[in-house]
């Protein structure tokens, strides 16, 4: 996404009636999470404290990564965390996320949640949760960060998979001829 689309997603992420909604749209977003994952996540998972945050992900082959929670992040799960006490199921399920029937969310409606709160913001059909877990490490990368550290972060097993989120942009092949030396 580009930075203004970021903005009325999460826009529309804010006014969003439902907080399990909330959190599902930005988990890849602010932490980089696929929409499997998301739908994996135990209530054990999530660790929260007043300013710190952390989420045990279970990505690809059922390896774990532990994923630090940005604190915008942190704040719609302690709210969703806090409701999901009230929902059916509650006390006997162990999904963070629960279906209106107490069960575990299915990964087809977490992607239709996504998918419901884009149209809210007036987005293309093509941005999906994989399009927030892609601009989460876009920005990481293209913040400077260190590329093992985004590799872990978002599980990936190996760096090269991070060449496709660190292609350059055309202002990114004017801005390198910064670098050269010029005589007056």
């Amino acid at each position: 996404m580009d930075a203004r689309a970021e903005i009325r997603w999460l826009r529309a992420v804010e006014a969003w009636p439902h907080a399990r909604d909330r959190a599902i749209a930005l988990l890849p977003f602010y932490a980089g999470l696929r929409i499997g994952e998301i739908a994996a996540l135990d209530v054990d998972d999530v660790r929260l404290s007043a300013r710190k945050g952390n989420l045990r992900v279970f990505g690809k082959g059922g390896k774990p990564r532990d994923v630090p929670v940005h604190p915008a992040l942190g704040a719609v799960l302690q709210a969703w965390l806090d409701e999901r006490a009230t929902w059916p199921g509650a006390a006997t399920e162990r999904a963070l996320f629960l279906s209106r029937r107490g069960g575990r969310l299915t990964t087809r409606t977490a992607s239709d949640v996504f998918t419901a709160i884009i149209e809210a913001a007036g987005l293309e059909d093509r941005n999906t949760a994989h399009v927030g877990r892609h601009t989460f490490v876009t920005r990481l990368i293209r913040g400077g960060e260190d590329l093992v550290t985004v590799a872990e972060i978002a599980g990936h097993a190996r760096l090269e998979t991070l060449k496709v989120y660190s292609q350059p942009t055309d202002e990114d092949k004017h801005n390198a001829l910064r670098h050269l030396t010029v005589d007056r």
